[in-house]
């Protein structure tokens, strides 16, 4: 089973090593790295080089934010299954693209994901937050859920279906998928209870005060959009991150 794993960058010099070398350590090695550079400046593609081998697929060039920079290497990929792997974050074990494909060997499913840990951006080794999950019912999208997105795999086919990223959202586009894509009937998704990502912080969403009321606005729009609620959901999506800190 071959795993697509989709990484966008944009001058990340000092985190995207990291990024690639827990990739290369998985024991499951049948996988394609398809990277999308936004045209870096910063030494990027000089680690990138480094680092590349036969899986890798690198191409740069300019793009219009993130989504469309994922959308883009998603339209390069080749395999059965699909993830992600932010040019900041890490995979926690070696062995998470084998348990990956262990619950895809079931051909119901539709996606697979982990439990997250968000860390301090100098130290990936310090544990700021825990997001720890759980087994998905559609109950629970009416209550702002949504599965760790770093750590979420799908079948191919749920994207040729679906579609991928709507970039008219700048930042909640990954809420919006997960709404469009896990409120399908019948989506069967399986929760393995492991931390699977480290995510350093200081993404996109959490940056500064006008940032996290976009992100609000955003998530609401998802929301109803979807018919997946309203703002009784939103407040429960914002509430139930307090606890990751405990």
């Amino acid at each position: 089973m071959l795993i697509s794993v989709v990484t966008a960058v944009y001058n990340r010099a000092d985190t995207v090593g990291e990024a690639v070398e827990s990739l290369r350590s998985q024991t499951w090695t049948d996988y394609e790295h398809v990277i999308q550079d936004g045209g870096s400046t910063d030494g990027t593609l000089d680690v990138l080089g480094r680092l590349a081998d036969e899986r890798t697929r690198l191409v740069s060039g300019r793009d219009s934010g993130i989504y469309d920079a994922l959308n883009r290497g998603l339209a390069r990929t080749t395999g059965e299954v699909v993830g992600l792997l932010h040019s900041d974050d890490l995979y926690a074990a070696p062995d998470i693209l084998a348990r990956v494909a262990a619950a895809f060997a079931d051909p119901a499913v539709d996606a697979v994901y982990g439990d997250l840990v968000y860390v301090a951006r100098n130290d990936p080794s310090r544990v700021i937050r825990t997001w720890r999950s759980r087994p998905f019912t559609p109950a629970l999208l009416r209550r702002g859920w949504m599965p760790p997105h770093p750590t979420l795999f799908l079948r191919r086919r749920v994207l040729d279906r679906h579609g991928v990223f709507d970039t008219s959202f700048r930042i909640a586009a990954d809420f919006d998928a997960v709404l469009r894509y896990f409120g399908q009937p019948g989506f069967r998704a399986v929760h393995i209870p492991e931390i699977f990502v480290r995510m350093r912080l200081g993404g996109e969403s959490n940056r500064s005060l006008e940032r996290i009321l976009r992100k609000s606005r955003e998530d609401y729009r998802a929301l109803r959009t979807n018919r997946a609620g309203g703002l009784g959901a939103l407040f429960a999506k914002n509430a139930s991150k307090v606890g990751q800190f405990f």
